[in-house]
């Protein structure tokens, strides 16, 4: 399955399909040299797609996860491709989970003002969230995605095969995103999960595959009508409804300093501005207990080891946040997002406390 990603700044396609890494030798271009960024964990891997590669292939090992998007590694890859001889006809591969993307992203953006990027993200939180939508970048000890670029691939390429060698815990914290899709747009993927929420587990089968096509799907048509978060207003939202979830999220990320799995904290924040969402814009609450009943189906966690006070410092650290005030997405019913511009702190407390018991 191939779904097109409409980008103003350049068009490309997502391949999600068993064995889509096969499909690399058709996109190398008149590249004459090729970067594999890939995880140091992960050698095996990165030989077995070097083998595809026709081309001079310089192997780039980074550290595992969030470890790999800081200054010093990007650094690194930098002066590893200026000892490859990196023109601007040659290409950057990145190999690896959501982090490692992001990484390899913001690499290709960056060298040379640009270079050719193809994306094969080996996890299912990269595959519908990282890999999609030009967002790359690395993280700052303030805080998490604080510098980056908005640069798109040439192509992603959504192995689906890889994901049979993930561990359980993986696969959930990736399917926080696309049950994130179903709550902001795609009602389709709620009903899959709520008639089945163990067979969404299954990587090997059809409504996982579906699962993911369906969240790629989400993502591209958001992105492609607004890169770079700029239409959003009352509940005409564009990009930043993917957000939904995310500003308590990255913020309990960062207290936790990225022990916890990307889609473990947007499964607390997803919890939290459900219920702000019930108290600010009339939420339905049966849709607030599906979030639980979801999210807590698939062994993610609704609520964190941490007081309010302590995450609330942090979340003013968000993109979308104008100053000190906090600007958040929420729904007011299933497919219909909405900015909450300066909310009630009161509430935003209480919400949180409520979770937390």
């Amino acid at each position: 399955m191939s779904i097109h990603v409409a980008s103003a700044l350049g068009p490309y396609d997502v391949h999600i399909e068993p064995g889509a890494v096969r499909r690399l030798p058709d996109l190398l271009g008149d590249a004459s040299r090729v970067a594999v960024i890939h995880p140091a964990s992960l050698p095996s891997l990165a030989e077995r797609v070097a083998g595809l590669i026709d081309r001079e292939v310089t192997l780039i090992g980074v550290p595992d996860a969030e470890a790999a998007k800081t200054p010093a590694v990007l650094a690194d890859c930098w002066d590893a491709l200026a000892d490859a001889g990196f023109t601007r006809n040659d290409l950057v591969v990145g190999v690896g989970g959501g982090a490692t993307t992001d990484l390899a992203g913001f690499v290709a953006a960056s060298w040379l003002r640009g270079v050719a990027y193809v994306s094969v993200p080996t996890t299912v939180l990269g595959m519908v969230d990282a890999a999609v939508g030009g967002k790359t970048g690395i993280n700052l000890a303030a805080g998490k995605n604080l510098v980056g670029a908005f640069y798109e691939p040439r192509a992603v390429l959504c192995d689906l095969d890889f994901c049979r060698t993930l561990a359980d815990v993986e696969v959930a914290s990736g399917l926080a995103e696309v049950i994130k899709c179903g709550f902001i747009a795609d009602p389709e993927i709620l009903r899959l999960a709520q008639e089945d929420l163990a067979d969404c587990r299954d990587v090997t089968g059809p409504r996982f595959a579906d699962l993911v096509t369906r969240a790629v799907a989400v993502k591209a048509r958001v992105v492609a009508a607004d890169l770079r978060e700029a239409t959003s207003h009352g509940d005409r939202v564009g990009r930043e409804a993917l957000n939904y979830g995310h500003t308590l999220g990255h913020a309990v990320e960062k207290h936790a300093r990225f022990t916890w799995r990307h889609g473990q904290a947007i499964s607390v924040g997803m919890a939290w501005i459900a219920r702000v969402s019930r108290d600010l814009l009339g939420l339905d609450p049966a849709l607030v207990a599906l979030h639980d009943d979801l999210l807590g189906g698939l062994g993610l966690p609704l609520s964190y080891p941490a007081s309010y006070d302590e995450l609330r410092p942090i979340m003013s650290l968000d993109k979308k946040a104008r100053g000190t005030t906090l600007r958040l997405v929420g729904i007011t019913a299933q497919g219909h997002p909405r900015i909450i511009d300066a909310p009630d702190e009161a509430v935003l407390r209480s919400a949180y406390e409520e979770l937390v018991g």
